[in-house]
């Protein structure tokens, strides 16, 4: 299932903000920062790429609730829709 242009868009403004995030962590690497100002920026990068995925799983799953589980198309999707939410929890 191909992701479409909308929401490719804010998904890629959202990634693009965490590539900004991680720079800036290799930045204060470099400027020897005291570990605890890199670890609370490191959770901020893990929380928001946390809510990149979410919001990509939230656009599948509506994805899927449009598709019969009961037919053959139907059911792989629903299936790999469960994968998911079991991998991203």
């Amino acid at each position: 299932m191909a992701v479409p242009e909308d929401v490719q868009q804010q998904l890629l403004s959202r990634l693009k903000r965490i590539e900004g995030q991680a720079r800036g962590v290799q930045r204060m690497v470099e400027e020897r920062r005291e570990c605890s100002e890199i670890i609370r920026q490191l959770a901020s990068i893990r929380a928001a790429t946390h809510s990149a995925s979410l919001f990509l799983l939230k656009h599948y799953a509506k994805e899927c609730a449009n598709i019969p589980p009961d037919t053959a198309e139907g059911r792989q999707p629903l299936e790999d829709l469960i994968e998911l939410l079991l991998s991203a929890s």
